[in-house]
């Protein structure tokens, strides 16, 4: 039987590398999908792909949030799952450096974006007698990584949301985690190794020497996390922190 039949999910950061993979596999494990991001045209095309409905906005912005959970419910009669994976990397600068509009931007989607989605997605949960709410942290959520301020207080937040919202919803039981994924081999990744000067040096993956495992993450293999805790299969799993990392984590902070 399908991991995910009969529920619901909603995937924000849909269209990403790690959004389309989840997307599929979620699809291909039995769930109706809402799909949500900001490319209207990728979001046609990846529902078309999964049989997913979908919704083009902001996850910063409130109404947003409010109108996909109550499309979703509407349209399928409820919500099971919501996997919060919007994100964005923002700038590459010391804090001395750092704009005040790129730090607010980073935090308003990183961070106020999964608050939102919680907040919207939540009492939905509660109605169908619980569920399961995955939030992508970083391996930046757990250690600094440098001239990126904002994006690691942001997944540093993520993981506090996450153990706020596992303690709020246990009553109802609403089960709350991070995933916590190193450099994963997707657009994100690209647009670091322009930051750090060495995309197009020769070298197929040139950040991934401070990997133990020698290597950038697949989108998939995130993906297969996310599945497992979105699943009933990890029904005793809440408040944690899930690092798919090839070994970072497992170095000095």
């Amino acid at each position: 039987m399908a991991r995910l039949a009969g529920k619901v999910a909603v995937i924000t950061g849909a269209t990403g590398g790690i959004g389309a993979a989840a997307s599929r596999l979620f699809a291909a494990e039995g769930a109706a999908l809402m799909l949500v991001d900001m490319d209207a045209g990728r979001l046609e095309a990846l529902a078309g792909e999964t049989g997913a409905a979908w919704h083009a906005g902001d996850v910063s912005e409130p109404e947003v949030n409010e109108a996909v959970a109550a499309a979703t419910a509407e349209r399928f009669g409820g919500i099971d799952i919501g996997l919060l994976n919007a994100g964005i990397e923002g700038a590459l600068a010391p804090i001395g450096d750092y704009t005040v509009e790129m730090f607010d931007r980073v935090m308003a989607v990183n961070t106020r974006g999964v608050w939102l989605g919680l907040k919207a997605l939540m009492p939905h949960l509660e109605r169908r007698g619980g569920g399961s709410l995955v939030l992508t942290s970083s391996t930046a959520g757990i250690r600094a990584v440098p001239d990126m301020s904002a994006y690691t207080a942001s997944k540093h937040a993520v993981i506090g949301l996450m153990r706020s919202a596992a303690i709020e919803g246990s009553a109802s039981n609403i089960r709350v985690n991070t995933v916590n994924p190193s450099p994963i081999d997707t657009r994100m990744i690209q647009s670091l190794e322009v930051m750090h000067g060495v995309a197009g040096s020769g070298s197929n993956q040139p950040l991934a020497g401070a990997t133990p495992l020698r290597r950038y993450g697949e989108p998939e293999e995130v993906a297969r996390l996310m599945l497992f805790l979105a699943s009933d299969e990890s029904s005793f799993c809440t408040g944690g922190v899930y690092m798919v990392d090839g070994g970072v984590s497992a170095g000095r902070l």
